[in-house]
């Protein structure tokens, strides 16, 4: 694996915006689910319960995302479309639509939606652009990215119960465009690479290296990088006709650890300058 370099282009100070933790959670507070619970697969709800989601989906977009600066279209039209409450487990649903993450199972979250909206609009998706995300979870994501228009999605989750629920989830919605597997993401999916955008959503403590080889001239990397258990930094890469990648701090998040054979046979490598100085 050649070595490749890493420059800071650039450092934004959006701490307050992009940190999950660190926002008001509304009273009740979300209960919790254990680390063996699985999420089940979506199942009809009357439609009466359908339309209140629908406008606490729409409250969500205009209170937590547009007032937070995302003002790409396509992002807030995939942000109003996407029934996050089909892909929480049911005793969560109530909670769907607050900003915040929520347990799924077997140790993993949903993320914010917050956070979706901006690891989305940080891709600048364009017609045509193939897309990998690290970590399917839900699939929740996965349906984001699948409904902006000539997006073809490729999604990988190493937890099998959480690949299974989430692969049938997205079916039975009609994501046709995404398309879903079982593997350790740490080597991304080489077989359809280069691709135009990759989206991690579990957080490494370096750049794995597979990820950098399998992004296309152009691309764009939206990963959080840190220490586990902890705080991480968003990162958005650009990788340039060079082979180099600018680095963009989109400031701190908190993500569950990218975990798996790679991640941990590797740590601290990938044949990248890292630390960012």
């Amino acid at each position: 694996m050649r070595r490749t370099r890493v420059i800071l282009h650039l450092a934004l100070a959006l701490l307050a915006g992009c940190t999950a933790v660190t926002i008001p959670r509304p009273s009740p507070t979300p209960p919790s689910t254990t680390a063996t619970t699985p999420a089940p697969s979506p199942t009809p709800l009357p439609s009466g319960d359908e339309a209140d989601f629908a406008k606490q989906r729409e409250r969500m977009v205009i209170e937590t995302i547009e007032r937070r600066g995302i003002t790409d279209e396509q992002v807030l039209r995939a942000m109003r479309a996407v029934p996050r409450h089909l892909f929480v487990p049911e005793e969560q649903q109530d909670y769907a639509y607050g900003d915040y993450p929520l347990p799924i199972g077997y140790g993993q979250t949903i993320s914010q939606p917050y956070i979706v909206a901006l690891m989305t609009d940080l891709l600048e998706l364009k017609e045509g652009d193939k897309v990998l995300e690290i970590g399917t979870g839900s699939g929740y994501q996965a349906a984001v990215l699948a409904e902006i228009p000539d997006i073809e999605v490729y999604t990988i989750e190493i937890v099998p119960e959480l690949a299974e629920i989430a692969r049938k989830r997205l079916e039975s919605l009609g994501y046709t465009s995404a398309h879903c597997k079982q593997a350790d993401g740490y080597y991304g999916w080489p077989e359809h690479a280069p691709f135009d955008a990759i989206i991690v959503t579990a957080a490494p403590d370096h750049i794995p290296g597979a990820l950098v080889d399998q992004l296309a001239n152009g691309g764009r990397m939206v990963i959080p990088i840190g220490p586990p258990g902890g705080y991480q930094t968003l990162w958005k890469f650009t990788r340039q006709p060079d082979g180099e990648l600018q680095a963009f701090n989109m400031g701190g998040v908190a993500f569950v650890p990218l975990i798996g054979p790679g991640a941990d046979a590797h740590p601290h490598e990938g044949g990248y300058e890292w630390p960012l100085p």
